[in-house]
């Protein structure tokens, strides 16, 4: 890394480290990128696609599987990944597992949960009977929304969620109080991909645990933007991408705490996570390998380890604290242009380094449009939560999102771009 030290993310150290980013230099369209949407991928640092480039042309070859030598250097590369991403979010190897991606994590909970209940569960802590209450929020993305809808239908659990308000913005208390004795699983975001919110989890673990339910943490937004200990939060299940924290795309990483990893059953089953296989009966191998099945994707799980390597080198204090002074000063800048409504916190309220907007007699896509001519890359849709959307009256908002690389002036730049969209279109 060109720094790596722990100090602030001042303008200088950034443009430091943008050089580390060879897709900041290019200029799509002729004119120089604005690139703020990290919120649904993250560019790559070199020194994450050197790691996987090593990996693929040195040492390629099938973990735990294999006595030769290139397989035990995969292995040991393999291995040591897994405890390199266990630490970054406070966690112990065994309860670090592969999925392809944070949506294949959060379903292979959902799964398991389903397959346990299919077998009978005996275990209070698994067991989802008929009339039991699964809870979430209005504001979950589609990956922590529809694995709970299916798990409710099958077990014949209800599902229930807490309303978000007018800004799209839902209450601690107003989720604390809709878990009752009859709730299972609380499943929420760490931080909301639409508006920026976030979450206070130790206080939802609380009130889930007193009932004795399960809490089920998407970190996406959270674990590549700010230091996250997920032992501390206290959650039993978490999930996280890598293709959002400067990593390769195609894997994913769940979290399972101890006690709960030991009691699910793998959600899919084959090669490399058993011990024994006869005709008719088989034993798995305990966890995290119980949860992968088949061959991973070894080269982007060493990406990906590189990429915490890398997040570790500039500081997630400081990476958090930047993104906290980009977020209001995307908030404040867009609450401030005539004709554009700003969704989530208000600015001067808590938020993550995201903002959507809504701009008045401008669709999303046409606002996406605009932007793209002046070479800012931003987000426009649902952004995987049409129940938000649908609550907040849009088809659609605009999301900028921050990330370690965003600079002030790229801010400023989005915002200065935003202000002119009601104008070219005849709205204003």
């Amino acid at each position: 890394m060109t720094t790596a030290t722990q100090h602030a993310l001042t303008e200088d150290r950034i443009r430091l480290l943008r050089d580390d980013f060879p897709i900041l230099a290019e200029q799509p369209g002729g004119v120089p990128l604005v690139y703020l949407d990290s919120g649904a991928t993250s560019q790559q640092p070199r020194q994450v696609l050197e790691a996987e480039w090593a990996f693929r042309t040195q040492r390629n070859a099938a973990v735990h599987r294999g006595a030769h030598t290139l397989a035990a250097l995969a292995t040991d590369d393999y291995e040591s990944a897994r405890e390199r991403i266990a630490r970054f979010v406070g966690a112990r190897p065994t309860e670090i597992s592969w999925a392809m991606n944070a949506t294949d994590a959060l379903n292979t909970v959902a799964l398991s949960l389903a397959a346990a209940n299919r077998a009978g569960a005996v275990d209070p802590a698994l067991r989802i009977l008929a009339g039991d209450e699964i809870v979430v929020t209005e504001a979950e993305h589609h990956a922590n929304l529809l694995p709970w809808q299916r798990l409710a239908d099958e077990t014949g659990a209800r599902l229930r969620w807490v309303e978000v308000d007018d800004d799209g913005v839902w209450s601690t208390d107003a989720l604390r109080a809709l878990i009752t004795e009859r709730t299972r699983v609380v499943a929420l975001a760490h931080v909301s991909n639409v508006t920026g919110l976030i979450a206070d989890v130790p206080a939802v673990v609380e009130a889930a645990h007193a009932v004795g339910a399960l809490v089920v943490l998407d970190a996406c937004q959270s674990v590549p933007h700010r230091p996250v200990d997920l032992r501390a939060l206290g959650v039993d299940a978490a999930a996280f991408s890598s293709h959002k924290m400067l990593g390769p795309g195609g894997i994913g990483v769940l979290y399972l705490a101890e006690a709960l990893g030991a009691a699910l059953p793998p959600a899919r089953v084959g090669g490399s996570m058993i011990t024994t296989v006869t005709m008719t009966e088989h034993e798995w191998l305990p966890a995290p390998q119980k949860f992968e099945a088949g061959t991973q994707p070894v080269g982007a799980i060493v990406g990906l380890a590189a990429a915490v390597d890398y997040l570790e080198g500039v500081g997630m204090a400081a990476i958090e604290q930047h993104e906290l002074v980009l977020g209001q000063r995307l908030a404040a800048g867009a609450a401030s242009i005539d004709g554009v409504r700003l969704v989530g916190p208000p600015p001067g309220q808590e938020r993550a380094g995201i903002a959507s907007v809504i701009v008045d007699g401008v669709h999303a896509h046409d606002v996406g449009q605009v932007l793209d001519a002046q070479g800012i890359a931003a987000r426009v849709g649902h952004h995987c939560a049409q129940p938000l959307h649908r609550r907040l009256g849009v088809a659609a908002t605009t999301r900028a999102s921050a990330y370690l690389y965003t600079t002030d002036d790229e801010v400023d730049r989005f915002l200065d771009a935003l202000a002119g969209v009601r104008a070219y279109f005849g709205a204003a």
